[in-house]
Formats: structure tokens, C-alpha cells, sequence
């Protein structure tokens, strides 16, 4: 099979009515803040176990195409000795893995981040590819205030993203683009969408640049929302409208995809509002999940760490996942109704 070849089957899989992707690429860090939250110490095997527990679920690849994994995972095996993404595998669902390093600040740039992980990636990539993975993600991240982020950082941060792109496309590897404009702070949702659309014109700029085949990448952005600490927080029509204008401005139809983050919305809220778009005319691109907190918050509190509760973490994840399915094609009110009958 061609390299082509390779890319368009693994869009083609990963590409479905009704599914996304779910986020389990949490880092050493973050992941310990999540297992704090229920008391549980993040230890390799108490790390292992809940990704089994994720991946094990019955059904999941029903409304799920694809998983995230962070590099550890790679390389773990269920309790029956599965190599996790062999498992994901069984369920129809695609391994991928996150190969950025995390981010750091950007130099004469005092407020901003940029994102590491350029130097060795193609190396990594064929090792991960050996390893089960067919998809890859990189995060950039961009703090919004009024004068944040800096035309360095909307460029430095797009021109990291498409050199990544390009060298996972050399690898047979589907790149998911991640530009996140992150929701901290008290600014407007006009701010939001003024910054996501020059991010996003600087992206695809940028990928241009670097002959990245937009039909075989995805795209990850954040929804255009309100900063938290904002006084007045938008109503999910109308973050449905600013998002779907933006992307319509700077996004082209080429793009095989658009996999939204929840980026710090509770899971109602991430589910409400990717339905809300999903009711928004005028859009040529499949628009569908990736999310990791707002899938993995209700069965973590569920799991407890405590293997008697399996069970229930597990129904509490295929809740989720069947709901933002049905919300990736416009069908929440329906899909709740089903469940509560």
C-alpha cells in the first residue's frame, strides 16, 4: 500500500457519522491531577488500569473511531496481556499518540507559550508506527488577553504545527493539527473569535507552506467561547454561530475533518455546544469530538480506582460517548430522550 493509500484508509476509518475521538493522552502530570481528584495515586499500574478500562468497553467503538494515546500507554498490555492498542484495535477503534513535548515560553514573547518536540520526530514516528499507531496530535496552545497572543506566537506555534504535519504525512501517519486557543482568563467571546480566526489563517498558511495534503489531516480547534472568567457566558447557539463563522472563514472544505477539544467545558456543556454546531448551516466539513475530560470526568468519579466498579465507569464512559455521537450529527435531544426512556 502507498503511503497515500495509508493516509486515506486511516482517514476514511477514522472519518464516521456518529464518531470521534477520544483524548486519553494525558501527561505524567495532568493525569495525576485527574487521579487526585478521586483520591487515587498515579502509579504506572493504577495509569494502566484505567486505560484498559477505557479501551476494554464494551461497544465504545460504536460512537468512537480513534484514541489518543500518550507514549507510556504504547507500550502496556490489558490484564490478559493485549498490547492496549491491539485492543483498541479489536474494537474497531484506531490507535494514535500524542508527540509533542509540552510547552514552554516563548522567548521575547512574555506571555506566550510555544510548543517542543520537532527534533527526533521522525524517528519517534516509526517507532510508534510499529507500535500500533496510525495517527498522531500536537498541541499548540495561545493565552488570550487583550494584547496576548503576539503575532510571534500565532506564527512560531503554526509554523511548529505544519512542520510536524508534514513530517507524520512522510511517515504514513495522519496528523490531527491542534491549535488551542484556551479558554483562562475574563475575555470577551468576540476576543475569542478575532484571536481563533488569525490562528487559524496563520495554520493553514503555514501547512500550505509545508505541502501538508489537507485531505489527509484532521483538524482540532477549540470552540469559540467566552474566557471563564467573563461575566457574561454565550448561550450555545450563538458559540455555535462565532464557530462556525470563523471556521468558515479560514478553514478550507479540503480538510477531511474537524475534531473539536472541550478545553475545559463540563461534559454537558461540550456535548450541548458541538450539537448546537452541528445544527448550523453552512458547513463542509464532517464536525465531530475529540474529547478527554469531557468523556473520561463521569467514569473516573464512577471508577474510584477500585476495580469493583468497573462496571459502572464503563456505562458511565458509553453514556458519553453515545450522546456526543449523537451530538456530531445534530441528534442530542433524540439521543437523550432514548435514554431516558
Amino acid at each position: 500500500m502507498s503511503i497515500r493509500d495509508e493516509l486515506q484508509s486511516t482517514i476514511d476509518t477514522l472519518v464516521q457519522p456518529g464518531k470521534g475521538l477520544l483524548a486519553a493522552d494525558e501527561s505524567g502530570g495532568t493525569i495525576a491531577k485527574r487521579f487526585k481528584t478521586i483520591g487515587v495515586e498515579s502509579t504506572e499500574e493504577n495509569r494502566r488500569a484505567w486505560r484498559s478500562l477505557l479501551l476494554s468497553t464494551a461497544g465504545l467503538g460504536e460512537f468512537v473511531s480513534g484514541v489518543i494515546l500518550y507514549e507510556e500507554t504504547l507500550g502496556q498490555c490489558a490484564d490478559d496481556g493485549t498490547p492496549l492498542p491491539e485492543l483498541a484495535a479489536r474494537h474497531g477503534i484506531v490507535p494514535g499518540i500524542k508527540v509533542d513535548a509540552g510547552k514552554i515560553a516563548l522567548a521575547h514573547a512574555p506571555g506566550d507559550e510555544v510548543t517542543e518536540g520537532l527534533d527526533g520526530l521522525a524517528k519517534r514516528l516509526d517507532g510508534y508506527k510499529k507500535q500500533g499507531a496510525r495517527f498522531a496530535k500536537w498541541r499548540a496552545v495561545y493565552n488570550v488577553s487583550d494584547m496576548l497572543p503576539s503575532r510571534l506566537a500565532i506564527e512560531t506555534n503554526a509554523a511548529s504545527l505544519a512542520r510536524y504535519a508534514a513530517i507524520c504525512q512522510e511517515a504514513g501517519i495522519v496528523p490531527i493539527v491542534e491549535p488551542e486557543v484556551l479558554m483562562d482568563g475574563g475575555h470577551s467571546i468576540e476576543r475569542c473569535a478575532e484571536v481563533t480566526e488569525a490562528v487559524l489563517h496563520e495554520v493553514f498558511d503555514a501547512l500550505h507552506r509545508h505541502a501538508v495534503t489537507l485531505e489527509h489531516m484532521l483538524l482540532k480547534p477549540s470552540m469559540v467561547v467566552a474566557g471563564k472568567e467573563h461575566a457574561r457566558q454565550a448561550p450555545a447557539a450563538e458559540i455555535a454561530a462565532q464557530t462556525v463563522c470563523v471556521l468558515g472563514r479560514t478553514v478550507p472544505a479540503a480538510v477531511a475533518g474537524i475534531f473539536f477539544l472541550s478545553g475545559g467545558q463540563t461534559p454537558e456543556e461540550a456535548t450541548a455546544n458541538l450539537d448546537a454546531i452541528n445544527r448550523t448551516g453552512r458547513r463542509p466539513w464532517p464536525l465531530s469530538f475529540s474529547y478527554g475530560r469531557a468523556l473520561q470526568e463521569p467514569p473516573l468519579k464512577a471508577w474510584k480506582g477500585q476495580a469493583a466498579n468497573l462496571g459502572a465507569a464503563q456505562q458511565a464512559l458509553i453514556k458519553r460517548a453515545r450522546l456526543n455521537g449523537a451530538a456530531s450529527i445534530g441528534r442530542y435531544d433524540a439521543a437523550q430522550e432514548a435514554l431516558a426512556a
